[in-house]
């Protein structure tokens, strides 16, 4: 596959040139290494396109999970504690996990663990690869990458989605980089508070 389009948010591209070249390289390499023609094994059951034979997510996914784990980039899950009090909610959300849990009981709340968890991170960048729903896209942006960089695990957050010419080849309700770009311009140039990198991608 090859990127056909990027959109640096927040100077993200900027910082990975100067601070992370290194991987800046690695995750472009990965995304070469992804032999799109091989995941074109779905075929198609819905009454637009019944027999089409087209990308399966599930295939591409697989790719890049490879090709990301073989260059030493991991999983990573946020555990915190959360509560229905608004007013506490804001005095803890930055501190440490057990703090967190320990202020709730202290209120006489009750501490619900919650987390978030993204594909790969390497050296505090984070990568999400999104070809599932639409609507995991905004996920991403605004609660999983923003909440790995508030809680000082990421310093960027990179987004690595279809072309438009590539979801026409998937199945509905896939996410691409064209509507995604204007979902993130229209919020201003401060929102989401993350510095980003959003990747089109095409076989």
């Amino acid at each position: 596959m090859r990127i056909a389009a990027q959109y640096s948010h927040l100077n993200g591209v900027e910082y990975l040139l100067v601070h992370h070249s290194d991987l800046w390289d690695e995750i472009r390499n990965a995304i070469a290494q992804v032999d799109a023609e091989a995941c074109k094994t779905k075929v198609s059951k819905e009454k637009t396109m019944p027999g089409r034979r087209l990308y399966s997510p599930v295939d591409l996914n697989k790719r890049f999970r490879s090709n990301f784990r073989r260059l030493g980039w991991a999983e990573r899950r946020n555990t915190f504690w959360v509560t229905d009090d608004e007013r506490l909610m804001r005095g803890i959300h930055n501190r440490p996990e057990e703090e967190q849990k320990q202020a709730i009981l202290a209120a006489g709340r009750e501490p619900i663990m919650s987390y978030n968890q993204t594909d790969f991170v390497k050296d505090r960048i984070a990568v999400e690869v999104q070809f599932g729903k639409y609507a995991f896209v905004a996920h991403d942006l605004f609660v999983k990458h923003l909440g790995f960089f508030v809680a000082g695990i990421i310093d960027v957050g990179i987004e690595i989605l279809p072309m438009k010419e590539l979801e026409r080849e998937m199945s509905s309700g896939v996410p691409y980089y064209e509507r995604d770009l204007v979902n993130v311009l229209r919020q201003g140039r401060g929102v989401p508070a993350v510095p980003l990198v959003l990747l089109g991608v095409v076989p």
